[in-house]
């Protein structure tokens, strides 16, 4: 019965809950996992940023930790033996991140959130233009 009371509550956060596990089902490994967290990553980020906006910050500090745990989930994918001086990079890269959304979240400030989603969306587009070559 648990789950009827989380739809009651809330349809369309239960929908996006099934939708993003539908789809990383599907995209299990590799390159498609990847673009898909980064694609959740920045909507997680621009959905802080309209939270931040509209001083929700329920809302907010679930969107934070959705994209907190996402970039520990692109940390934990990371192969330090194979990916070398990348792999050490993108580590570095993702704790900065997290530490600045995490301070971001201390404020209602949007635009930290937003030029750190804008930031992730680049590098998403650079890794979806190799993933296709």
């Amino acid at each position: 019965m648990a789950y009827a009371s989380t739809l009651l509550r809330d349809p369309w956060a239960t929908y996006r809950e099934i939708d993003a596990a539908g789809r990383t089902a599907q995209a299990a490994t590799g390159p498609k996992l990847v673009q898909l967290l980064y694609a959740e990553l920045v909507a997680a980020l621009r959905a802080a940023a309209c939270a931040a906006e509209h001083r929700q910050h329920r809302v907010k500090s679930d969107r934070v930790t959705r994209a907190t745990a996402i970039l520990f989930a692109l940390e934990t994918g990371l192969d330090f033996d194979q990916g070398g001086e990348v792999s050490k990079t993108l580590a570095r890269l993702y704790a900065g991140t997290r530490a600045q959304i995490v301070h971001a979240a201390l404020g209602d400030d949007p635009t930290p959130f937003r030029a750190t989603a804008d930031s992730m969306a680049e590098i998403a587009g650079a890794w979806a233009s190799i993933s296709a070559a």
